[in-house]
């Protein structure tokens, strides 16, 4: 087997399946990486979510992790709400409702109220529900702010928005926001919104699958080698490095 892999095929086919299964490698070490911090995300979520309820301002103060549980007392103002767009929930488009909560002895804050579908036509003009009026507790996790990519597009429909991005909505939270998951009284307009299901079985799934293609080329490789080496050697060829 040595004067075959001598030859140029044999040598260019032995370049190219270390190409692949270092590739694979690659794909399957990447897909390692992404378990490991959907693992931290679900850890970090569930932590999170267990806690006890702290007032909102405390949480804001402390600068508390995402997902602690809040509480707010205060009153919306629904004459600024927006939609957040291109939110989906079990298969159907729609929009978060994001409303600013004016916080008794401290500042407003935006609360994502729930969900609400988007209209049957991309043309179809949709407003936010309005929020429950007068004084209001509110119930909800707290949330990092989306990350900013630049300012609101000016070419969108009025009152929707393409982040949950409070520094560019203004008032005076602008790191996080509140994901509304209950309200007194109730806020019968919107959805509230599931948390996330977080599963990291399906990274690691195509993490093993990347290195089952490795050994597959690798096998492969060693399968076809053999194979022509007893053909050379039954037809009594001496393979040479310029040999086809």
């Amino acid at each position: 087997m040595g004067s075959l892999l001598r030859t140029r095929r044999w040598v260019a086919f032995t370049v190219l399946v270390i190409v692949a299964i270092a590739a694979f490698g690659v794909l399957s070490r990447w897909q390692w990486m992404r378990a490991e911090e959907r693992r931290a995300e679900r850890v970090e979520l569930s932590a999170g979510t267990s806690a006890s309820s702290i007032p909102l301002a405390q949480a804001l103060e402390e600068e508390a992790a995402e997902w602690t549980p809040v509480v707010a007392v205060g009153r919306f103002d629904s004459e600024r709400s927006v939609l957040v767009r291109q939110r989906p929930l079990e298969g159907r488009n729609g929009f978060w409702v994001a409303t600013p909560l004016e916080v008794d002895g401290g500042p407003t804050a935006w609360v994502v109220r729930g969900w609400m579908p988007a209209g049957t036509s991309a043309l179809d003009q949709v407003t936010a529900p309005l929020a429950p009026d007068g004084t209001i507790r509110v119930e909800g996790r707290l949330r990092l702010a989306e990350p900013s990519s630049g300012p609101i597009p000016d070419d969108l429909p009025a009152g929707q928005v393409p982040r949950m991005d409070p520094a560019s909505l203004g008032d005076g939270v602008s790191d996080y926001y509140v994901e509304a998951v209950a309200t007194q009284p109730a806020d019968v307009g919107v959805t509230p919104l599931p948390l996330p299901v977080i599963d990291e079985g399906r990274n690691i799934s195509y993490a093993v699958q990347w290195i089952l293609f490795a050994l597959v080329a690798l096998a492969g490789w060693f399968f076809f080698l053999r194979r022509e080496a007893r053909t050379v050697a039954a037809e009594g060829k001496d393979p040479t490095w310029t040999s086809a």
